[in-house]
């Protein structure tokens, strides 16, 4: 056996002259051998600050020059960088009218039928101008009274009427 000292950590151990003539033996353990190999770089995580092992070709993929920890912390910044007009699908603004109608205090119920199941809920455009997407304008109907409203003028009188109460 000889004496050979380690690549990485410069430990001194013991290895068969056979192993240092095939070009093995130069490292003390597995975990110093693959350590050696490594020739990527720890980088901080944009949202946590937490050190992440990137490899080298990771680095040329990156667009944003930002470096994330987990899928978790890279949505993160994603929900915050890509919102609203810097969403990849977002279309002039006019298919906000859900969400404004969601964050206003009127209760997401069918106006007509009483439905609760917010599965089943729909937007109406009272004035039918879909670009129109005022409060004043939006209200909850479920699919089926929506669809009624729209091509029954009896459905539509009764809808003015039940919003005329709500108001007064």
């Amino acid at each position: 056996m000889v004496e050979v000292i380690c690549g990485k950590c410069s430990d001194k151990f013991y290895t068969k002259p056979s192993q240092i003539k095939y070009g093995h033996g130069k490292y003390c353990s597995r975990k110093c051998q693959y350590s050696a190999r490594r020739v990527g770089k720890l980088v901080p995580c944009f949202i946590c600050g937490k050190e992440k092992y990137k490899p080298l070709a990771k680095f040329n993929r990156v667009k944003s020059g930002k470096y994330f920890c987990s899928k978790s912390c890279q949505t993160k910044w994603r929900n915050t960088e890509f919102t609203g007009s810097k969403h990849a699908n977002w279309i002039n603004g006019y298919t906000i009218y859900r969400s404004t109608l969601k964050k206003s205090s009127l209760l997401e119920i069918c106006r007509l039928c009483k439905t609760i199941d917010k599965r089943v809920l729909a937007v109406h455009h009272i004035d039918k101008d879909r670009k129109n997407n005022s409060l004043s304008n939006l209200d909850w109907l479920c699919y089926n009274c929506h669809f009624l409203v729209h091509h029954h003028k009896n459905e539509f009188r009764k809808f003015v009427s039940e919003r005329k109460k709500v108001k007064m």
